[in-house]
């Protein structure tokens, strides 16, 4: 062998350096099967909503109130997660909040009273579930990646709807094959399933194990733990309130919460029973947005990191606006050609808006943008809440839903044109709060 080919074959670096794969991404999947197994209550209440109603003569709307205290808590505890994230790290956090869910859940098959439900699937899931909000996502994306980030929050938050994809069907033949009892003893025992990989595998920052973010130049080291979280969240709040994106951001958010979780993930079930289709035939349907809602979410992340976010959003929802105008007249026995057609379409903008509404959260305030973006999310979940008992109430008033599709059409082309409003941001247009 020549000296320059010995030379060549000594200067090329292994393979394996080469295509390492960054930690980032290990962390990235298992935060992806963290989401997931935390997914299963998001599967539930559509599908609980006949069963109980027939077995305990409650109302729809009591039981849309149900639901709302959950939705709500899950956006309003966000925030307040976000801050304790920074303060005891994120591993402890999401740990404890997936206990939770599974106690929330694991007590409801012993209720026999409306408040009984209020408080175990309001209070104790919607705790828990707001503390694996999306901030959760947010939190790990902005810690471990610099660079690909609407990519990685794209994909994470395209976990939700993977674990409702995997979930609904199997929930939906437990309860008609069974009961509402051992579907939500399933919700425990996934939220369960999760907690020794949270707490084994889910590093809470680079620095822990000795490397750079993903994309980062340099080694950031971990910063010392944050005291005071509920004071700096609802100080950052404060703060970011002062400003306009953070209004319109809000209420672009929060028409999103009413038009999606609020409204077809509560009502979508029930609606399509009341036209006489079978329950495991609309769950399917939900399964099939959640498969769709991974393909969008995933390519509003590449979009995200390309055009600007505000247009996507005004596209999003605009498009969304539109999609529901044609549903009362697509509701049949059947599933037919046009309802795939708006289950497909409907899925990729189901949550496509989440990447860049953290990507304009992340341009407008900077370090806080986590928790800001935990209070975004918190008005997501309030129009979630409130749709979620309004439709209720306008079912039992006008024995139908035609009302309530026809109205978050209306509010969603009213979101189109607020997210066009949201300005670029200036260099320092809100101050870290301290």
């Amino acid at each position: 062998m020549s000296q320059t080919t010995e030379a060549a074959a000594v200067e090329q670096p292994p393979k394996s350096r080469r295509h390492r794969v960054h930690r980032a991404w290990f962390v990235a999947a298992v935060t992806f099967v963290t989401i997931i197994g935390a997914a299963a209550f998001r599967s539930v209440p559509g599908l609980l909503i006949d069963p109980l109603h027939e077995e305990f003569d409650w109302s729809r709307g009591t039981i849309g109130a149900a639901v709302s205290v959950n939705l709500a808590l899950y956006g309003l505890t966000a925030p307040f997660a976000a801050a304790l994230m920074d303060r005891f790290g994120i591993r402890r956090v999401v740990a404890v909040a997936l206990t939770l869910i599974a106690l929330g859940s694991g007590l409801t098959v012993w209720m026999t009273a409306a408040w009984q439900l209020m408080l175990c699937w309001g209070l104790l899931v919607g705790l828990g579930s707001g503390s694996m909000a999306l901030a959760f996502a947010a939190t790990v994306t902005n810690r471990w990646f610099t660079t690909r980030r609407g990519l990685v929050s794209g994909i994470l938050t395209a976990a939700s709807a993977s674990g409702q994809l995997i979930f609904l069907p199997l929930l939906s033949w437990i309860i008609d094959r069974h009961d509402w009892r051992p579907a939500a003893v399933t919700v425990a025992l996934a939220a369960l399933a999760v907690v020794p990989f949270v707490w084994l595998l889910l590093h809470d920052h680079p620095a822990d194990v000795d490397h750079k973010p993903y994309g980062a130049v340099e080694f950031v080291p971990k910063p010392a733990p944050v005291t005071g979280a509920a004071r700096r969240a609802v100080t950052v709040l404060f703060s970011a309130a002062r400003t306009g994106p953070f209004w319109l951001l809000a209420g672009t958010f929060a028409i999103c919460g009413a038009s999606t979780n609020g409204l077809i993930q509560t009502h979508f079930i029930p609606a399509a029973h009341d036209h006489h289709m079978p329950v495991t035939a609309a769950a399917s349907l939900l399964a099939v947005i959640g498969v769709f809602d991974v393909v969008g979410t995933i390519a509003s992340g590449w979009f995200t990191d390309r055009f600007p976010p505000r247009r996507l959003l005004a596209v999003y929802y605009a498009l969304r606006g539109v999609s529901l105008m044609f549903l009362p007249i697509l509701l049949g026995p059947s599933v037919h050609p046009p309802m795939v057609f708006f289950i497909v379409f409907y899925g990729l903008d189901w949550v496509a808006t989440v990447p860049p509404t953290l990507a304009l959260c992340r341009e407008h305030y900077g370090e806080d943008s986590a928790i800001v973006f935990g209070w975004v999310l918190a008005s997501h979940q309030v129009g979630a809440a409130l749709v979620a008992f309004l439709g209720g109430i306008a079912r039992d008033a006008f024995g139908s839903y035609d009302v309530v599709w026809y109205a978050s059409g209306a509010l969603c082309a009213a979101a189109a044109l607020m997210a066009l409003v949201i300005r670029r941001s200036t260099p320092a247009a809100v101050p870290a709060a301290v």
